[in-house]
């Protein structure tokens, strides 16, 4: 038997990388090729695999540490009948580890360029939050894999590895989504499937006083799941804008007592689902859902608004049918009923699928400004807050005007600020002269 040492090999055009996975440890037996230390620079991520066969006697080097061509990482008791083998496994491991090399000692790590020098790998902050949780042999996959990983947001060290000695492979990375999705188990913390994000620590408040629990009701078990994997998944912006409302105002109340001899309230929000959806054909963006890989964006021909309302039970979102092709009393009488419908718990899935983007209102109640969450899959959601006399100046003097603040809040993704702030212009220059709704 002999004791021989393993050093780090050609690792290309850099001064040191950072190790963030030792593989093996003390007394484990390894054969030639197996991996022995991952590595990664802000360009690529490597494994370093080993050129002997035998067992582990010595780690010289720790996750976290940088090391450089020539370091002594391990050291390998190997039998006298793989010895003499040394010199030929090193030789080919040193002269083809390079990024731009092709197979043998460090092949898979860098036979995947595209991937390791993805948006994720290629930013050390974005990568080493996931890694400082998937250390040691718990996480043993080949680049390959963890870039596959990496582009479906799963924590690799949550995965369990089918292949030989817990190796992760793809088919692990997959068969852990289709558990989540299937609902066969969830990711620590209630976080997205494998997004790596840790969970809060659980406190025992009772230490610091008298506390009382109770559940959340259903309602807001099933929209809280819905709202967090929407926060998680969607990159939110929120445009904030405020109009004048005051000649739409005095229509509304025009019509007010016309309205109520057909038994219908005329609020201020049909008139914004009226001016959204004018919008809406204007900006085709904003009705709108991005496809389930992302690629493509699939504009919608029809217009059914989603209102959030307010029940004792919590938030629900029934949608209003074909908005573009109803007046405003036909409207008033849909959402009243819908409306109705949702505070006594009767809400069918019909009444609240469908819809191509969501209105919030919270004018009734007060506030000056809120970032509502989108409704995924619908790319925007627009907030209401309540609306106030303010001084406006009109070149000569200051007059009182009714002021509605509101925000839009989009999917990034689909909708660049650009085009926020045209829409919620837009939105606003409709519900300042209504006439403009029907040219």
């Amino acid at each position: 038997m002999a004791i021989q040492q393993i050093t780090i090999p050609d690792i290309g055009d850099f001064d040191s990388v950072e190790i963030i996975e030792v593989l093996v440890s003390e007394g484990e037996e390894v054969a030639v090729d197996d991996s022995l230390l991952t590595l990664e620079s802000d360009k690529a991520t490597m494994e370093i695999p080993s050129p002997f066969s035998g067992t582990i006697t010595k780690v010289t080097v720790a996750v976290g540490g940088d090391v450089k061509e020539g370091d002594h990482v391990f050291d390998i008791e190997v039998s006298e009948s793989t010895a003499p083998e040394a010199p030929k496994a090193e030789k080919p491991a040193a002269q083809e580890a390079a990024p731009v090399a092709a197979p043998a000692a460090v092949a898979p790590a860098v036979s995947e360029p595209a991937q390791a020098t993805s948006p994720v790998a290629a930013a050390p902050s974005a990568t080493k939050p996931v890694n400082a949780q998937t250390m040691g042999s718990a996480s043993h996959a080949s680049p390959s894999v963890r870039a596959f990983a990496r582009k479906l947001g799963v924590e690799i060290g949550s995965v369990t590895g089918t292949g030989p000695k817990g190796r992760i492979q793809q088919t692990d990375i997959e068969a852990a989504i289709k558990a989540v999705m299937s609902g066969q188990s969830s990711a620590p913390g209630q976080a997205t499937a494998g997004s790596g994000i840790p969970p809060i620590p659980a406190v025992d408040f009772s230490k610091f006083g008298e506390t009382t629990t109770e559940e959340l009701g259903r309602i807001k078990k099933i929209s809280g799941k819905f709202l967090h994997a929407s926060w998680l998944n969607v990159p939110h912006v929120t445009q904030f804008d405020e109009c004048d409302i005051t000649e739409m105002d005095a229509f509304r109340k025009a019509q007010k007592a016309a309205a109520e001899k057909q038994g219908i309230k005329l609020t201020p929000l049909v008139f914004v689902m009226k001016a959204v959806v004018k919008a809406l054909q204007d900006f085709p963006t904003f009705n709108a859902s991005l496809s389930p890989d992302g690629q493509s964006i699939i504009k919608k021909g029809y217009y059914n608004i989603g209102i959030a309302v307010d029940t004792p039970n919590g938030l629900m979102v029934p949608v209003v049918k074909d908005v573009d092709k109803k007046g405003i009393y036909e409207l008033s009488r849909d959402l009243m009923e819908i409306s109705a419908k949702a505070r006594d718990g009767k809400l069918s899935g019909a009444d609240m699928s469908g819809g191509t983007f969501t209105i919030s209102s919270l004018g009734g109640i007060g506030g000056t400004q809120f970032t509502p969450i989108v409704n995924a899959p619908e790319v925007a959601i627009m907030g209401l807050s309540k609306a106030k006399m303010q001084p406006v100046w009109d070149g000569s003097e200051f007059v009182p005007r009714l002021i509605m603040p509101y925000s839009v809040s989009y999917d990034h993704r689909a909708i660049d600020g650009a085009e926020g702030c045209r829409f919620t212009t837009t939105v606003g220059k409709y519900l300042s002269d209504l006439r403009q709704l029907i040219l």
